[in-house]
């Protein structure tokens, strides 16, 4: 019989790579998340990033609590408790560094440097995981970098301190997806508290020595940023419940489409002629990869 935590859990189906579900979930992740960091972009620059952390953490974690009481003998006889932490650290590191970063680089710098990450994490994934990835995936993967660089235009932009951060953001965040990776037989409830709950604890101190008062107006903004990125959290641990690290590595090169969009439309920021040579060229890797459906 299945258990009474089979629906958060999914135990039987998290053993048996699904990509065409883990890639809709992925993608909502990707909607979900990129508001949430427009928030940030807008509002980052008045607050520490250690601050805007801590509030994500704590309106995540008071969105979970009924969540949490009421399958709360999911936390009975946890195991690899060292590999929660581990996964921890690693978001802690990249979701503050990246708050750091995104008030500070134009959105386009911020993709293009995160973008670095499908690759990395496609290394880390054939070393660290053993998975075995096809050449298909290997050249999807290639093209969908070649995409970026045309589409952003590297050579034009400057970041500084701000693109700095971006860069420990790519190396923690992958550390954090393969982490994942390993306790993808956890449930989905207790990976989610245990990020949740992690990040406001190592957060907490920071963001009260450094704390910039809040006005009253920009409070549903704060806690709108917690809402996007708890759910986004939600749909990235399902993607990676059912999906394999390599596959979703490659289709998250399509987040510039969102990141794109949400630039032009909220901070007026207009693609160049060659975004539009690499988009198409994003599109067709991760639209090849994710039709050629071959087992693994």
């Amino acid at each position: 019989m299945r258990s009474a935590l089979w629906p958060i859990c999914l135990q039987d189906e998290g053993n048996l790579p699904r990509n065409g579900l883990a890639a809709g979930w992925l993608l909502a992740d990707m909607a979900l998340n990129i508001w949430a960091l427009a928030i940030v972009k807008a509002l980052g620059l008045g607050y520490p990033a250690f601050q805007l952390v801590f509030l994500r953490a704590g309106v995540g974690f008071l969105l979970m609590l009924p969540w949490i009481w009421r399958y709360r003998s999911a936390f009975v006889g946890l195991t690899d408790l060292r590999l929660h932490a581990l996964r921890v650290g690693f978001s802690a590191i990249a979701l503050t560094a990246s708050f750091f970063a995104i008030s500070r680089v134009p959105l386009a710098l911020f993709t293009a440097v995160s973008f670095t990450r499908p690759i990395l994490t496609m290394i880390a994934a054939a070393w660290l995981l053993r998975e075995v990835i096809t050449r298909d995936r290997w050249i999807a993967a290639v093209v969908g970098l070649v995409g970026v660089v045309i589409a952003v235009d590297p050579s034009s932009l400057t970041g500084g301190w701000g693109l700095a951060a971006q860069g420990l953001v790519v190396v923690a965040a992958t550390g954090a997806v393969i982490a994942t990776r390993k306790l993808v037989a956890a449930p989905t409830v207790v990976m989610m508290t245990f990020y949740t709950a992690g990040l406001a604890i190592i957060t907490a101190p920071f963001a009260v020595v450094g704390w910039q008062p809040i006005p009253i107006s920009q409070w549903p903004l704060l806690a709108a940023i917690g809402v996007f990125a708890q759910a986004a959290q939600f749909c990235f641990l399902r993607a990676h419940r059912f999906g394999q690290a390599g596959f979703l590595a490659v289709l998250s090169y399509a987040s510039l489409v969102f990141s794109t969009t949400v630039g032009y439309l909220v901070f007026d920021e207009l693609p160049q002629p060659g975004f539009w040579v690499g988009a198409i060229l994003i599109l067709a890797a991760t639209n090849w990869i994710v039709l050629r459906r071959r087992p693994i």
